[in-house]
């Protein structure tokens, strides 16, 4: 179930050692590589820059012990990406580890927006 613009989100982002970081974007661009079998439609479709893409796709498969994006330059064969083993386990982690953290917050989470401000008379 999506959340509309009104409900309250939790945006879960780790933190490693080395500096290594996955957060919602970088999910989010590995599934859309996923379904997109693509690095440049996956940005398109994120909004981002090819650059940028290939500089978080870069940035991933440098800090796990496997790359977790396969690519293949254009061409003839016209090129293509898609999630190694390792980024598919990396990405259905991650998602069933936002899924846990949503369900556990709920409580939490609704009881901090019971004490928000009541902006809905303000425009």
């Amino acid at each position: 179930m999506m959340p509309n613009d009104d409900d309250p989100r939790l945006r879960l982002r780790l933190f490693f050692a080395g500096g290594a970081m996955i957060g919602p974007g970088k999910a989010d661009l590995l599934a859309a590589i996923r379904d997109t079998g693509s690095i440049s439609a996956a940005g398109r479709a994120m909004s981002m820059s090819y650059k940028r893409a290939w500089s978080l796709v870069d940035e991933m498969n440098g800090a796990f012990r496997e790359p977790l994006v396969d690519s293949a330059r254009g061409g003839a064969r016209g090129g293509g990406a898609s999630l190694t083993e390792t980024g598919l386990a990396v990405l259905t982690h991650y998602r069933a580890l936002e899924a846990k953290s949503r369900e556990a917050g709920t409580g939490e989470i609704a009881a901090i927006a019971s004490l928000l401000r009541d902006t809905s008379d303000e425009t």
